[in-house]
């Protein structure tokens, strides 16, 4: 079976997950019989997708016509029967209990199409167990959203012990037809890959405070605002649910052993019922001020016991073959919103001082999560998880973890801001790699035009990295400096002797439409949304949009898109005058690259020069004057010039060289 030959999806169950995912399903197209045991479960399921895909029309991501025409694809039953007789693919979203699961299972077999394939959802579940229920367990495999489905990115596409390829590539496709980035987990493993990553270290977090040695406000300080995560361990737990994390680790427990052993700490939670914000009070009291991390509580030791335990987390599925350091990075920043994966976190932290923290632990408490596994030994002797490669240059100039630089043909180098995860955010890393990237492309001779771009279509940059700079600490000092290395770095473009285009498909806010100012020449699609949102945070512009916007679109509007921190749509924008042209989605990727080439195909020389007159004519016209009429001189003995009024008057197209 391929992708095309899927027409209709059965999604059983019709809670958060399951309405969620029977929403995605019919964005994508398909017709979708969606299943509860009862009138009220499925009514309210089909409700909320009513709902969802209203605020979707409600904020420009979809049309109304697009929102009726999903809803209409939706069929709300009760019937098991009539649900799955004529399903193509089968997505189980029933309760995260095996004996559950099992029984829909039994039921399904029995009604559903020989070639279906069946497809759970189950966070952590054994997917052998469950497809050894049916008849066709080569045709079972894990299937795994994160919520919301329509929000999240990541798919896990998870293999039994008996799942065919053919299924798995299936899978993957459909998930990338739903718009999604399936990452494979190529072995049943408890957790698969983000909770096996994540339900250790909320574990670990509990067992830190258990000692006596930290406080709740100290680790999750160190998390936060120390490692970067997006969330404090305690307030992760929280927001999920502490049963939700406890079962996934009791299970873990019962399947992988002592090093999984819920912290006590945990337990009372669960057996006093105040699990988190869902009951008002976990471990903050949501009905007496919610959530307070301090900023500055964390320590070096609590940030490395955490990255000690997360790395060996990271080696046991890398030995056991569940997945590589690639995947298991992608899938965590993907699915959990790290600013970097565990590996590369491991990676820079050093796993030799990483097998000596776990050594250290071990040696103290004799607590079996603490004795370093052999392959993360066997990690630290070859240099890291990413071996040499971790270093970061590699001899090739174009070797970047923050962006991607491509050279598409015609004389274009593209550089995509590769964060999609974080909504291509701008962290200090990413200014440092855009910076060596300009450099770069400078100076390689098959480059005559910048085209940058935004990874996946929901942003080209939602703006600065706040998490991750949140991380030092608040110091006015260190934000100083941080201004002047953005403003420094996206200078570059602006001075950068060949034309930059950039390519805008999303959202272009803050410090995303600072990069985006610098540009020469901007295109958008008719979807995205810019703005500069600094002032309801308390800030301003600091990457060099209080001086640069103003002479695009003057004063009077530069003031306006800052002061108002408004969002504006391409249309507006461009009668602003900061977008050069408004394109459809279906159309953008090409015309972005048609301008960029049509660009590169211009005189290096003049164009260069002419960059230079108008950077120096902004503040001073008599300077800018001074530049033209130099280079004007300069311009009159180049070859380009001969070439160009040669073809002018043969009524050709010019081929300029740079000489």
């Amino acid at each position: 079976m391929e992708v095309e030959d899927i027409n209709t999806v059965a999604v059983l169950g019709a809670g958060n997950m399951g309405h969620g995912i029977a929403e995605v399903a019919a964005l994508a197209g398909f017709d979708v019989n969606l299943r509860d045991i009862k009138e009220e479960f499925v009514q309210n399921g089909y409700d909320q997708i009513e709902w969802s895909l209203g605020k979707l029309a409600e904020n420009d991501r979809i049309t109304d016509e697009e929102a009726d025409a999903a809803l209409d694809r939706v069929t709300a039953l009760v019937d098991f029967e009539q649900a799955v007789e004529d399903a193509d693919f089968v997505i189980e979203a029933v309760p995260e209990k095996m004996e559950i699961k099992k029984d829909v299972y039994g039921e399904l077999e029995e009604y559903a199409p020989d070639s279906a394939v069946f497809a759970t959802n189950t966070s952590s579940l054994s997917i052998t167990e469950l497809s050894e229920v049916t008849e066709r367990p080569e045709r079972f495999c894990g299937m795994h959203f994160f919520n919301p489905p329509v929000r999240m990115q990541l798919v896990e596409v998870i293999s039994g012990a008996h799942t065919d390829d053919e299924v798995l590539e299936l899978t993957e496709a459909l998930a990338e037809e739903m718009g999604k980035t399936p990452v494979r987990v190529r072995k049943d493993s408890p957790g698969f890959i983000v909770n096996r990553i994540l339900v250790p270290l909320m574990n670990e977090a509990a067992w830190m405070v258990e000692s006596g040695e930290y406080t709740v406000a100290e680790v999750d300080s160190a998390t936060k605002f120390d490692m970067g995560l997006p969330m404090g361990s305690f307030e992760l737990a929280d927001q999920v649910g502490i049963d939700v994390g406890y079962h996934v680790l009791d299970y873990m427990h019962d399947v992988l052993g002592d090093a999984y052993e819920p912290c006590p700490l945990l337990v009372e939670k669960v057996e006093a019922e105040t699990l988190g914000k869902k009951t008002g009070e976990g471990f903050y009291d949501y009905e007496d001020g919610g959530v307070e991390i301090p900023t500055d509580a964390g320590s070096e030791a609590a940030v490395r016991r955490l990255q000690a335990v997360m790395a060996n987390e990271v080696a046991k599925l890398v030995g056991n073959d569940v997945a590589d350091p690639a995947a298991i990075d992608e899938a965590v920043m993907l699915g959990a919103g790290f600013p970097d994966g565990p590996a590369k976190l491991a990676d820079d932290a050093g796993l030799d001082a990483l097998v000596e923290t776990l050594e250290k632990l071990h040696e103290e408490t004799g607590a079996a999560r603490y004795e370093p596994s052999d392959a993360l030994r066997t990690a630290a002797d070859e240099g890291g998880f990413y071996g040499d490669e971790a270093d970061g240059d590699g001899g090739d100039a174009y070797e970047f973890d923050t962006i991607r630089v491509e050279k598409p043909g015609e004389m274009v180098g593209k550089v995509v801001l590769d964060r999609p995860h974080r909504m291509n955010t701008v962290s200090e890393e990413l200014l440092d790699d855009l910076a060596d990237a300009v450099d770069a492309l400078e100076a390689d001779e098959d480059v005559r035009a910048l085209l940058v771009v935004g990874a996946g279509d929901k942003a080209f940059s939602a703006g600065a990295d706040v998490q991750s700079m949140a991380a030092g600490g608040g110091d006015p000092l260190t934000a100083v400096e941080l201004s002047k290395k953005g403003q420094e770095t996206f200078g570059k473009l602006e001075a950068c002797p060949m034309p930059v285009v950039a390519a805008i498909d999303g959202y272009c806010l803050g410090g995303g439409m600072e990069l985006a100012t610098c540009a020469d020449m901007r295109i958008a699609t008719d979807r995205s949304e810019l703005g500069q949102p600094e002032h309801d945070l308390g800030l301003l512009p600091g990457w060099g949009g209080t001086q640069r916007l103003k002479h695009i679109v003057g004063e009077g509007r530069a003031k306006e898109i800052i002061f108002t921190a408004d969002r504006f749509d391409a249309e507006t924008m461009a009668s602003y005058g900061f977008v050069n042209e408004v394109v459809a989605p279906d159309e953008f990727g090409d015309r972005a690259f048609e301008l960029a080439a049509d660009l590169a195909a211009g005189p290096p020389i003049a164009q260069k020069y002419t960059k230079r007159a108008m950077l120096a004519g902004r503040d001073d016209t008599d300077a800018g004057l001074e530049v033209e009429s130099q280079a004007f001189g300069h311009l009159m003995n180049t070859d380009d010039l001969m070439e160009g009024v040669t073809a002018f008057m043969g009524d050709g197209e010019p081929d300029f060289q740079g000489k």
